[in-house]
């Protein structure tokens, strides 16, 4: 019989969580945002982890900018098809899935109707995540806007006030 004490401590903690990143692994993510951002505009990524059942686990991340240099010019963030083609290439060479994308907006972390009307991935269970003020320390995890995508232009609000346990940030990962 073989178990692991850090996903009972996980279970335990956030029986729901759906999404799992490891509280240092998220921070950098949250001021690299930052400093790809400059507090100015939008920056985003793509979160890299295995495929399969709940919960997804962050294990690596590309940010839009990695794909398309261009991708800020207009301060909000806007992928072209190439960098698609180039992400499912470092996905392959990684042998990871995209599990969920993350990009900052100026003030709240609510989804913008271009947020709504045009998913990074237009797959049912994909998981999107607004960080607010630009990802500018300290953020709090309350205010995140977390929302999973259900297709045909559909969305859950999976944000911390309707769904507390849906993203963990920990250290048992």
């Amino acid at each position: 019989m073989s178990f692991s004490i850090r996903a009972t401590i996980r279970a335990l903690l956030a029986p729901d969580h759906r999404l799992v990143c490891h509280h240092t692994r998220w921070n950098g993510i949250l001021a690299e945002l930052n400093r790809r951002g400059k507090d100015l505009h939008e920056a985003g990524a793509f979160l890299l982890g295995e495929d399969g059942p709940h919960p997804r686990i962050v294990r690596d991340v590309v940010y839009y900018d990695e794909l398309d240099p261009g991708a800020y010019d207009s301060g909000v963030c806007i992928l072209h098809a190439p960098a698609f083609a180039k992400l499912w290439a470092i996905c392959r060479q990684r042998s990871l899935s995209v599990v969920a994308d993350v990009h900052t907006h100026g003030g709240v972390a609510l989804q913008s109707g271009a947020d709504r009307d045009n998913p990074m991935v237009a797959a049912a269970g994909h998981i999107a995540i607004i960080v607010p003020d630009f990802a500018r320390a300290p953020v709090n995890p309350l205010r995140l806007g977390i929302y999973e995508y259900r297709g045909d232009h559909k969305w859950i609000d999976r944000s911390p006030q309707r769904a507390s346990g849906f993203f963990l940030r920990t250290r048992w990962v």
